[in-house]
């Protein structure tokens, strides 16, 4: 029995992929078509850049500033498709994620500190989405946030459920998932009607208005580059599709990037709307709004319950897709920091205990969101120096190591980060 034929019996959830990959990369597929078995992961990865979060963030800047920080999203993004590509480049290169690298090139002590900040900062990921997730059942169907916070749990068990089918079931889980937030926020800003030229300038403008806006500027940036998609995408990529050479290697990862524009081009155009319909419609009309649930009644009141309905609905989407791939990335780091792994299913009911209990407690749903990013931001550094160290050093990287233009840049990026983190960390605890 031949190779294809033994992989197509005997594997055939991976067979499909992985053949017509192979056929890409013996230049036997052109066109659009050669990009497609290289598509997903970046989309898996994506969904962090739009977890609740980033809607607390952006529906706040643009209540208060209108367009005028629409920029740093642009920006923002931009960074993240670096921060990706290396992620996505490390796990290609090598074979193994960015947690079993360090594990590899760092003393024990240091790995399993690295471990312990990363499950932290995982932890309060988690806060946000599974926040995100009961607050967005609670505003659609007025159902209170503790039996809210019970069926997003149970929603977040069902899409873990997809990554034990194969991983093209995920990511087409993942994508469709994606799919519903960019269309319920296409609608919203289709509705709202923004200021064409009002959206241009903000984008292409770089300015700031007082401290305050420098600051809420830092929690859009704390909330658009998330460790844990730092540490999950090079997972994503280590083993789905492996080259047998350095040039293979190469076009594997020419094809990921591909994905990775995609992928952050779309995450990046849902965090612009959320911006805009903020400031088409609470900052044009004066009012400040920093509570989503406030966000949400009063998308009924300026455009319709249509609107808040769409809000409502996007909210939970991303909150449910977000703490699944937070839970992936949890399994990720202390697997490859420590070398231990624990039942995906019981992580998620661990990682639930701290949302539950703020849930319980009464805490405000946007201030614990709020937090969260602050938490966060504490975790970057120790996932994107570890990065950028890696990928520039040609023993662990051969042909994919990065350009010296790149590591200038990338830590030329890593303390623009580190540095607005630091900003945002001394401000909240002034």
């Amino acid at each position: 029995m031949s190779d294809k034929a033994f992989t197509r019996k005997y594997n055939p959830k991976m067979s499909k992929t992985k053949l017509s990959a192979d056929a890409v990369l013996r230049g036997e597929v052109g066109g659009i078509k050669k990009i497609l078995p290289f598509l997903g992961p970046a989309f898996i990865a994506a969904v962090a850049y739009i977890d609740p979060g980033n809607f607390a963030t952006n529906i706040t800047a643009g209540s208060k500033y209108g367009y005028l920080l629409l920029w740093v999203i642009a920006f923002s993004n931009l960074l993240a498709v670096l921060i990706q590509s290396l992620s996505a480049k490390l796990g290609i290169a090598t074979g193994k994620n960015l947690p079993e690298v360090s594990r590899e090139n760092f003393p024990q002590g240091v790995s399993i500190f690295l471990w312990i900040q990363s499950e932290l900062v995982i932890i309060a990921t988690d806060l946000a989405e599974f926040i995100g997730a009961a607050l967005g059942l609670y505003l659609l169907f007025d159902i209170p946030m503790i039996p809210a916070a019970i069926i997003t749990a149970a929603g977040s068990f069902a899409i873990l459920e997809l990554q034990r089918r194969g991983f093209r079931s995920l990511e087409a889980g993942i994508a469709a998932m994606v799919l519903i937030v960019v269309l319920a926020f296409a609608f919203q800003t289709f509705l709202a009607k923004p200021d064409l030229g009002s959206v241009l300038g903000g984008m292409f403008t770089p300015k700031f208005q007082g401290v305050d806006s420098i600051l809420l500027a830092a929690g859009i940036l704390g909330a658009t580059v998330m460790p844990h998609a730092i540490y999950l995408h090079s997972s994503l990529t280590q083993n789905r599709i492996v080259g047998r050479n350095e040039m293979e290697k190469k076009r594997i990862y020419k094809f990921e990037f591909i994905d990775i524009i995609i992928a952050m081009i779309i995450a990046g155009a849902i965090n612009m709307c959320m911006l805009i319909i903020s400031a088409a419609l609470f900052f044009k009309n004066g009012l400040v709004v920093e509570d989503l649930d406030v966000a949400f009644h009063e998308f009924g009141h300026f455009v319709g319950p249509v609107a808040a309905m769409s809000f409502g609905l996007g909210l939970l989407i991303a909150g449910l897709s977000s703490s699944s791939v937070g839970t992936m990335a949890g399994d990720v780091v202390m697997q490859g920091f420590i070398n231990v792994r624990i039942n995906l299913y019981l992580r998620r009911a661990i990682t639930m205990i701290p949302a539950l209990a703020i849930i319980i407690s009464g805490v405000n749903a946007t201030d614990a969101l709020i937090m969260s990013q602050v938490i966060l931001s504490f975790g970057i550094a120790f996932a994107l120096v570890p990065l950028i160290m890696f990928t520039s050093n040609k023993k662990i990287m051969g042909g994919l190591t990065n350009h010296r233009i790149t590591t200038i840049i990338a830590w030329v990026v890593a303390a623009l980060v580190i540095l607005l983190n630091l900003f945002l960390l001394i401000e909240t605890f002034k």
